[in-house]
């Protein structure tokens, strides 16, 4: 009864199944917005520290969005003139521009000089570029440098106090270790995320993907109804929760997840690939029927 959707979740993750793939598609939807949220946070967090800077570095900003060359051009002219204090923020704007070009190379350095320019003060600015460098890294397919990067900002967060903050860089940690081929890694690092932010759903779902594809079933399930605890509406968790239940041979639990996430975001990714999967585990039925079972 199962074989046929098992076929089609292998096909879609990986073999047996491969953890050489770091990230699903949705998960993919999430990172992009964790990283504008990360962007977004580290532009707030030096509005405390200078009423003038902050407001031209999103001048900056706003330049890159409209136009990623005018942007970088914005920076440079910054940097030829900006203070020690101001140095941060134009390398900040910097990176970003030459991100949203896809000069991956070039905005890791831009993001790292940013990170060595930023205040011992503000630890939680320092962590916040040193992730945007991950992300670059990771754009750039060099996990090996996305690595160091994420620990960098980790430390930087754990010296700021922050476990929001943390959290988050830890599961970005997971993602560049699972990418560069060290999934028993990335398993103590989404480990450390759910002890820094035992409320961060992101961290107990990747923990769930991950344990699936290194086929601990049973660890998959806790770790998925956990998450589903802390963000039941979250249509990647349901979607997962029915992918886990599947290859655990649970075929009504499976089919009542994958129907809750068509339910709750019936346009999402998510929907439709629950609905891929509802369409598989009919075939197999009418294929199969009761004594299949």
């Amino acid at each position: 009864m199962i074989t046929s959707i098992l076929s089609l979740m292998l096909a879609q993750v990986g073999p047996n199944p491969n953890v050489s793939e770091p990230i699903t598609p949705p998960e993919v939807a999430e990172q992009r917005r964790q990283t504008a949220e990360r962007e977004r946070q580290a532009t707030a967090s030096v509005a405390a520290q200078n009423a003038a800077a902050p407001s031209r570095l999103s001048e900056c900003l706003a330049s890159a969005a409209q136009d990623a060359e005018t942007g970088e051009a914005f920076a440079r002219a910054w940097l030829e003139t900006a203070t020690p204090e101001d140095r941060a923020l134009a390398l900040h704007c910097l990176g970003l521009s030459l991100v949203r070009q896809d000069r991956f190379a070039d905005a890791r350095e831009a993001f790292d000089n940013a990170r060595e320019a930023a205040p011992a003060t503000n630890p939680a600015y320092r962590a916040r570029l040193s992730g945007m460098s991950g992300h670059a890294a990771l754009a750039q397919g060099q996990a090996d440098l996305a690595v160091p990067a994420f620990e960098r900002a980790i430390m930087d967060a754990d010296s700021a106090a922050d476990p929001a903050l943390t959290a988050g860089l830890n599961t970005d940690l997971a993602r560049a270790l699972v990418a560069a081929g060290r999934a028993p890694d990335a398993v103590a690092a989404l480990a450390a995320a759910r002890d820094a932010d035992p409320s961060n759903a992101q961290a107990w779902l990747l923990s769930a993907t991950l344990a699936r594809r290194l086929e601990r079933l049973g660890e998959a399930q806790r770790h998925i109804e956990y998450a589903a605890t802390l963000a039941p509406r979250d249509p990647a968790i349901g979607l997962e929760a029915g992918v886990i239940a599947a290859m655990a041979g649970r075929e009504d639990q499976a089919r009542a997840s994958f129907a809750s996430v068509i339910e709750v975001a019936p346009d999402s990714v998510e929907a439709g690939r629950a609905r891929t999967y509802l369409t598989r585990l009919d075939g197999g039925a009418q294929q199969e029927g009761p004594s299949g079972r």
